[in-house]
């Protein structure tokens, strides 16, 4: 983690959300009236993505933003304050405001006020302190003029190469500055900015990585990540292969709230360089956090109270209540519950043969594996490979496995106690007599069977032939 403040540099704007419902129509025009019950205000723009920097530094942000000094200047900058430190810049006209009136959880129409700009002359000479102490940048261009500005130009290239700098553009703002470490428009800046004829019928990544490629040679940076909606992010370094974040799961639907998705992915992702990351490792976290900004509401979600809000959470792994659930589902509707179990470490293809067959032996398939203590008792003090939260997130995105339970104890009997299967399932490599768990699978009206293995295929074999190879390679380099 560098030691300075994640400083956030850019337009801030007053955002208004007026949220009611709208049930009739007015009877001179066929527009919705709509019944406003609540209004709800946040520092946009700059703003937004300085306060959601925030919650992801514990309040370690500084933006450096121009404000107007009318009633919603003072108002955005009373909003700032309770998460961040403001260092203003003068502006010249009115604080730029957009209203958006909303129903249903759709908008209905937006209002924008305001024609402030940042003025031109002297900066605060805290900015250059600021700017010089910063663990990393957000330049979030809005296009009112910060970016603009010749003197912070100046003192943001003087920190290009040497201090990470995320540059979130906008279309009519400034270009980014040599060495920026990332640039993160969208898809259809990217394209605007690279503004070459796209290829007819693209609709895949091919598009998205040439532009991106056009970019980071035009503007001499470092990266540019585009961000592709509930696709995720493709980041480019100029020639060469893309990288690919995908969007994970998050159930997110087309009625979603997106304003604010590109401001928390550019916070995310300088949050992450701040703190040492790589480029590749920002835009990963950046997807997700913005995609769990996303599940969670999207700007709506970010009232102006005293208290600073949390941070979205990450889409949930399976919860421990999940098999549970799954097996009480199933039971509902008559259908028959089929469970196995073992360490399954290093998955591979006998394991994936034996689970395919046991889920053809009922309606639902639960895999109880071992903790990780419980495969260091089992296994010795250098297994498993493969830790319990990677095993069972291998495991659920397998087609034929409805629900993953996690076990420490040397046994699944007190498990099975709760799951009571009706089929419990083991390779043949077993015998009867030597599953402790029958007893109680049979107990309770369950039966137990062995299904074919596959020869050859053994965790503990891979296990020994790594070694072995990692052995004979490191004898041939002495």
């Amino acid at each position: 983690m560098r030691g300075g403040p994640l400083v956030v540099v850019g337009d801030v704007l007053l955002d208004v959300d007026l949220e009611g419902s709208a049930e009739r129509l007015t009877p001179d025009a066929p527009v919705p009236v709509v019944d406003c019950r609540r209004e709800h205000h946040r520092a946009g723009g700059a703003g937004l993505a300085a306060t959601l920097a925030a919650r992801l530094t514990g309040r370690d942000v500084v933006v450096v933003t121009a404000l107007g000094d009318d009633r919603s200047g003072r108002r955005v900058r009373d909003l700032l304050a309770r998460h961040v430190e403001v260092v203003p810049l003068p502006m010249r006209g009115t604080t730029p405001t957009k209203i958006r009136v909303r129903a249903a959880g759709q908008s209905l129409v937006r209002l924008d006020t305001g024609d402030g700009r940042a003025a031109d002359g002297p900066v605060d000479p805290r900015v250059a302190t600021v700017l010089e102490g910063a663990g990393a940048v957000l330049v979030s261009d809005y296009g009112r003029g910060v970016t603009a500005h010749p003197e912070l130009r100046r003192l943001l290239a003087a920190l290009s190469g040497r201090t990470p700098i995320v540059w979130d553009p906008h279309p009519r703002g400034a270009a980014p500055l040599p060495r920026t470490r990332l640039v993160t428009p969208n898809r259809a800046e990217a394209r605007a900015f690279a503004g070459d004829e796209p290829t007819a019928g693209d609709g895949g990544f091919a598009q998205a990585s040439r532009d991106a490629a056009t970019l980071v040679e035009r503007w001499q940076v470092g990266g540019v990540a585009v961000t592709l909606g509930d696709r995720g992010a493709l980041l480019s370094v100029g020639d060469g292969v893309p990288f690919v974040a995908p969007a994970p799961e998050t159930g997110i639907t087309d009625r979603a709230d997106t304003c604010g998705a590109g401001d928390s992915f550019a916070a995310a992702a300088a949050h992450v360089l701040r703190g040492g990351g790589l480029v590749t490792e920002a835009v990963t976290e950046a997807v997700r956090y913005a995609s769990a900004f996303v599940a969670a509401g999207g700007a709506g979600a970010v009232l102006g109270t005293d208290a600073a809000p949390a941070a979205p959470e990450p889409p949930a792994a399976p919860a421990d209540g999940e098999p549970w659930e799954v097996v009480e589902r199933v039971r509902g509707r008559g259908g028959r519950v089929v469970a196995t179990g073992g360490c399954f470490d290093l998955l591979h293809a006998g394991h994936v043969t034996m689970l395919r067959e046991a889920r053809r032996l009922g309606d639902c398939l639960v895999v109880c594996i071992n903790s990780d203590a419980s495969v260091r008792a089992l296994k010795g003090p250098d297994r498993p490979v493969v830790t319990a939260s990677d095993r069972a997130r291998v495991l659920s995105a397998l087609e034929c496995v409805d629900a993953v339970a996690v076990f420490d104890e040397l046994t699944p009997v007190d498990v099975l106690e709760r799951l009571r299967p009706d089929v419990w399932v083991k390779g043949a490599d077993y015998s009867g007599g030597d599953l402790v768990e029958a007893d109680v699978v049979r107990r309770h009206g369950g039966e137990v069977v062995l299904l074919p293995y596959l020869d050859g295929r053994s965790t503990s074999r891979l296990v020994a032939r790594v070694r072995e190879t990692a052995s004979t390679l490191g004898g041939e380099t002495r």
